[in-house]
């Protein structure tokens, strides 16, 4: 657009009778940042088909630079519309990759919970007849753990798994981990502390694991782009939610928007929005890079 606007003042200097032209540029430039060739090429058509009026009070190099005008103005809205879509393009891509992941990951805490269902279950059965109590706890038990199976089963239907055969085995980490994920990270050159307030509950396995994974998330974020040398990690338990900051001392801050997000920033969004909580990301009050995220205990229930 920026060079549209300085063909148009050019024009204006070097052929004054043809300065209108410079503003048709800005026209077709806009016009071809905002919709496919298909639709701006004919516009690009129709001022060159036009251009050749200029040779009535002009020259044939009137001519010529009106239409290297238009074909320049067309070309600076193409290349700004493909810059775009690959932006797109690629957010896109981060958001399948990441909805690909936590299906995994809540793929295998499913089929845990119903692993262990089962099991509960035949004990309950064998048990039934001559130890009652012990087997009416099972059943209570398998009750509570189909319950949290279902919610699990809410969030997996909203994803899709375009990579059914990748299998992910073992335990899925928690908040509870987070002080090994600190660890981890010390020794590789970032020094992180992990503080909690409140009084802790017990999450639902996918809340848990995904709060863990935007956590480890952001540290890998602060690590690798921030230039920092520290980050704080604050886990807060309200009644309502879990509040969760992670803030550096690094220089992420600076410029930092959100429509230059990277794929972790897009993963944590992914997973926040899952949950039904709330991101934010920018320049912290001290400097340096904060994220912020509430995971309201409402959905989880």
């Amino acid at each position: 657009m920026g060079v549209a606007i300085m063909g148009g003042v050019c024009l204006q200097a070097l052929c004054p009778f043809i300065g209108s032209w410079g503003a048709a540029t800005i026209a077709l430039a806009t016009l071809a940042r905002m919709r496919p060739p298909r639709v701006s090429l004919r516009g690009l058509a129709a001022m060159a088909a036009v251009s050749p009026v200029y040779a009535i009070r002009g020259t044939w190099v009137d001519v010529v630079v009106a239409m290297c005008a238009a074909g320049l103005a067309w070309s600076w809205g193409e290349v700004g519309r493909r810059r775009h879509a690959r932006r797109e393009a690629e957010k896109r891509q981060a958001v399948v990759e990441e909805r690909a992941r936590i299906a995994r990951e809540l793929h295998d805490v499913v089929a845990h919970t119903v692993s262990m269902m089962v099991v509960q279950a035949t004990a309950a059965e064998d048990g039934f007849d001559a130890r009652p109590g012990d087997a009416r706890e099972a059943l209570r038990t398998i009750a509570a753990s189909g319950r949290a199976a279902l919610s699990e089963l809410r969030l997996l239907l909203h994803l899709v798994r375009p990579d059914p055969e990748t299998d992910h085995r073992g335990p899925q980490p928690g908040l509870g981990q987070l002080e090994d994920l600190a660890s981890s990270m010390r020794a590789i050159g970032l020094a992180v502390s992990v503080h909690g307030e409140g009084v802790p509950v017990s999450l639902p396995v996918g809340m848990d694991m995904s709060a863990y994974r935007i956590v480890q998330e952001a540290l890998t974020n602060t690590l690798r782009h921030a230039g920092a040398s520290h980050a704080d990690v604050l886990v807060r338990y309200t009644p309502e939610a879990v509040e969760i900051e992670i803030e550096d001392d690094g220089a992420g801050g600076a410029g930092a928007s959100a429509s230059t997000e990277g794929r972790g920033i897009i993963g944590m969004r992914e997973r926040t929005s899952l949950l039904g909580g709330v991101l934010e990301t920018g320049a912290g009050p001290d400097g340096g890079y904060r994220v912020r995220v509430r995971l309201p205990l409402a959905v989880a229930s």
